[in-house]
């Protein structure tokens, strides 16, 4: 039997956790079935399974293995199908992605069912989380992360630049005033956020005439989750800048103030961030054109000018 072969057994094992289901499904006697994950294990050099006369289950490196086994097999259904007409061969396999949870609870899971009901065959894995992943060793298709690119082989898909705002909240402007300029500030509080904490948070950053500019405040509390950065501003902890694009609503119902709309932080730009490979699978090329169209219609009057 292929390898090919042996990984769509191996596959139907581990998901039926049966040699016998898995034999019957597959059309193979039962034998057969055994002996082809025994010499898939003996080419990998790693036990795959832990067999019991009551249950089949993965082992460690299994598990890792079955997951990568589903998303090479699907990549082969699709070379087979390159050349048939559009239509012909539906999307199949699974996709995984990674983005901020503000982003995927507030733009991208609202419009995910619409992509699913499109596509029925194809599975998305949503990793939420402001932590940096690593793309290549945790196995993502794409990564979705503002800010400056410094990530050495990947290539970056730009999305936007997304318009930044400088925030309070009502109760906090009561209680400190409302800043006209930049000195004014060494009278306020900033909250800080910082990815890793324990780092050094910026101060209040702006551009004026063309150039970028950091001014030092005091801070009484950082965090590192989008989440809790708004959450602190709400709770008139501090001054805030953030995308106009994650806090219309809060400006907009009166829970957010802007201040000084003349003193803005430097436009943040967007990116979908992928492996260096010389031919995207059709699955991942769909997903990442539509969220190009997804987060471009969310950024739609708020995106910085070009």
């Amino acid at each position: 039997m292929s390898f090919i072969g042996q990984m769509q057994v191996f596959v139907r094992v581990a998901e039926l956790s049966s040699f016998t289901q898995a034999a019957a499904g597959l059309g193979l006697p039962k034998a057969s079935v055994s002996t082809a994950v025994q010499q898939l294990e003996e080419r990998l050099g790693t036990r795959l399974l832990h067999r019991t006369t009551r249950r089949v289950q993965l082992t460690q490196d299994g598990q890792v293995f079955y997951e990568r086994c589903k998303d090479l097999l699907a990549d082969v259904d699709e070379v087979e199908t390159l050349f048939q007409r559009p239509g012909q061969a539906p999307l199949q396999g699974r996709v995984r992605i990674d983005m901020s949870p503000r982003v995927a609870i507030r733009v991208v899971l609202p419009r995910l069912p619409a992509l699913l009901a499109e596509h029925p065959q194809l599975e998305v894995e949503l990793s939420c989380t402001d932590r940096r992943v690593d793309l290549v060793r945790e196995g993502f298709d794409c990564v979705m992360r503002a800010g400056p690119v410094v990530d050495v082989g990947l290539v970056a898909r730009p999305l936007g630049r997304m318009r930044m705002v400088n925030c309070a909240s009502p109760a906090y402007l009561a209680a400190y005033g409302v800043p006209q300029r930049l000195e004014d500030l060494a009278s306020h509080r900033l909250v800080r956020y910082a990815p890793t904490l324990g780092g050094r948070a910026a101060g209040f950053e702006y551009v004026h005439q063309g150039q970028a500019g950091e001014w030092p405040m005091e801070g009484a509390i950082t965090v590192n989750n989008a989440d809790a950065y708004e959450g602190a501003c709400l709770a008139g902890l501090g001054l805030v800048q953030a995308p106009l694009s994650g806090l219309r609503e809060a400006l907009a119902d009166g829970r957010l103030v802007q201040v000084l709309p003349e003193w803005p932080a430097p436009a943040m730009p967007l990116n979908l961030l992928y492996a260096n490979r010389r031919h995207l699978v059709k699955r991942v090329r769909v997903v990442m054109d539509w969220l190009a169209t997804v987060v471009a219609e969310d950024l739609a009057g708020t995106e910085e000018p070009a």
